[in-house]
C-alpha cells in the first residue's frame, strides 16, 4: 500500500521560497521544490533524513 505524500513547509521559511517535505509514510521521506514541484523530487531513508535535519540543527543561524 502506497501512502499519499502529506505535503508541508517548514515553519522556518516562507511558503514559497522553500522545500517541501513529507513524511508521513514511514518508509520514505520525500522532498520537493516548492516552486517548482514539477522538476521531481527526492525520495529519502528515514534514517538519511532524520541525520540530515540532526545536522542542520547544529548549524547557526
Amino acid at each position: 500500500m502506497t501512502t499519499e505524500p502529506n505535503w508541508r513547509t517548514s515553519t522556518y521559511t516562507k511558503s514559497d521560497s522553500c522545500v517541501e517535505v513529507a513524511d508521513n509514510d514511514p518508509t520514505v521521506v520525500r522532498v520537493r521544490d516548492t516552486k517548482h514541484r514539477e522538476y521531481g523530487r527526492m525520495d529519502l531513508r528515514p534514517a538519511s533524513w532524520a541525520c540530515f535535519v540532526a545536522f542542520t540543527r547544529q548549524l547557526p543561524l
